[in-house]
């Protein structure tokens, strides 16, 4: 047993510990269903996985271990993605989860200086994407929105949606429901992070609408 030990093999814990630290943090401070612990784990996980198959392969491949990672991270990663509505969320921590296990991979297999320009890259983009996406590009929402219109009000209803048109990238009509004297009609919407506050404004001073909801 004792051949097959390295002190560096302890020097790749340490980096690798290290490494998950730095990845799982900010998934920690946001209360993320993968934190600071989960992360560690998967890149301590890795890195032991890439230690043992390029130990154990002897003249075999190196690779072969570690490979598995590859799939099987992918399940752990859609275990942390969940849809609600037209919103998917979960997909950046699965992003991460991804990523620790591959600089973990590196870290194993000994390419420390590739493990950590990775995980800096990784931590510029994780840190500055909020930024760029609110100075530099537009940030869409989908919305499904509710309104209601009494039948006296139906002729209003193409007006309506032109306004929404206006305001919203996208408008879509996707259901359109009668009850009583009441019209409910159900419509898709694209709209930016700052057609928001219009599409509010719009819809509380519309005298037409008998109520809303999105």
């Amino acid at each position: 047993m004792s051949e097959h030990f390295e002190l560096l093999d302890i020097y790749k814990a340490v980096i690798s510990l290290i490494a998950g630290l730095i990845l799982g943090f900010e998934r920690e401070m946001k209360d993320k269903s993968a934190g600071l612990k989960t992360i560690t784990v998967i890149t301590l996980g890795s890195t032991l996985l890439s230690i043992l198959s390029y130990k154990l392969a002897g003249n075999g491949d190196p690779t072969r271990i570690a490979s598995y990672i590859v799939s099987g991270i992918g399940f752990l990663g859609a275990g942390v993605i969940f849809k609600n509505g037209f919103n998917v969320y979960g997909l950046t921590t699965a992003g991460i989860i991804w990523i620790a296990a591959a600089v973990g991979m590196a870290i194993g297999f000994g390419a420390i200086y590739i493990a950590f320009t990775f995980l800096i890259c990784a931590l510029i983009i994780i840190y500055s994407a909020k930024y760029l996406t609110k100075h530099y590009m537009q940030h869409y929402h989908n919305k499904v929105l509710k309104f209601t219109l009494s039948t006296e009000q139906i002729s209003n209803k193409k007006l309506i949606l032109n306004d929404l048109k206006s305001i919203a990238k996208e408008v879509t009509e996707v259901a359109f429901e009668k009850k009583d004297h009441l019209i409910q009609i159900t419509v898709d919407i694209h709209i930016s992070s700052s057609g928001i506050e219009q599409l509010e404004n719009y819809l509380i001073e519309n005298k037409n609408l008998v109520s809303f909801n999105y």
